[in-house]
């Protein structure tokens, strides 16, 4: 299918399957090429794509394009005034603080929605994935998943597992999906506490469970240490704090965030050498 004007791709696609990241500013632009080289060290022959908002300047573009990663130019959702102020991130934040980490000062809320236009891309299948997160084994076999798949949100406890996290997921791009999807999502008084995630999982309340190792998040390393098991995980979620800043929790995260730089760096890493939390 063509794409609509709110999108603006370099270049055609080279296949019918895509590897899709969002990245709405210089920083997710970086975790993207740590992303992006991850995913090329698995061997996929699926595309790798980008999509981005202007807000990203060009030099953290050329990077990707050198890359080879298909770079689309991605429009904010036509959202009303109501819904940009309710997701604006102060008030957002305000109604509905995290308590379990700190989202970083370039987390811009409202963009996340902006997710949704993936259903608007020429593939046939996609498997997404945020730019906080990298993949150390293949998974195309994801392809072969329907939609919707997602792994639980857990990080903390069992009792996480009734909500989903939309750090990875599988859909069939469809511009009938998308336009329902607009029509459910802004809504007179619609609030959606954690953005794409807490809509996702409204919009596909029968969304299908992946393993936790499809998105292993960084806080089971130490709250959780026993689900830890590096033969079986697939993708490395850093949820809240990210790999390339300096917070309070770096020392706990020291091994994950120097597994994240490798990538960054281009350089692929002995898997065999990475031990599991004690």
């Amino acid at each position: 299918m063509s794409l609509p004007d709110d999108l603006k791709p370099e270049g055609p696609p080279t296949s019918v399957r895509a590897f899709v990241t969002l990245v709405t500013n210089a920083d997710f632009a970086m975790g993207g090429k740590a992303l992006m080289n991850s995913l090329r060290m698995t061997g996929t022959v699926a595309d790798l794509v980008v999509m981005h908002t202007e807000a990203v300047p060009e030099e953290s573009l050329t990077p990707l394009r050198d890359a080879g990663v298909r770079l689309i130019k991605t429009e904010l959702l036509p959202t009303s005034d109501a819904f940009n102020r309710a997701h604006a991130r102060d008030a957002l934040h305000g109604a509905a603080p995290f308590t379990k980490g700190t989202k970083p000062p370039f987390h811009t809320p409202l963009d996340n929605f902006a997710k949704l236009r993936l259903w608007q891309l020429d593939y046939d299948r996609v498997v997404f994935l945020d730019a906080d997160t990298v993949v150390i084994r293949n998974i195309d076999t994801l392809f072969d998943y329907p939609e919707f798949c997602a792994a639980p949100n857990v990080y903390e406890s069992v009792a996480d597992f009734h909500r989903m996290n939309s750090g990875v997921f599988t859909a069939r791009p469809s511009q009938a999906t998308f336009d329902d999807m607009l029509s459910k999502l802004d809504v007179e008084g619609a609030f959606w506490r954690r953005t794409d995630q807490t809509f996702l999982q409204s919009y596909f309340p029968d969304w299908h469970g992946l393993p936790v190792t499809y998105n292993m998040l960084q806080y089971v390393w130490f709250n959780m240490p026993d689900l830890w098991n590096w033969e079986s995980v697939k993708i490395v979620h850093f949820q809240y704090e990210k790999p390339w800043q300096n917070h309070d929790k770096v020392e706990k995260l020291r091994p994950l965030i120097y597994l994240w730089h490798s990538y960054l760096n281009g350089e692929t890493p002995d898997l065999t050498a990475l031990k599991n939390p004690s």
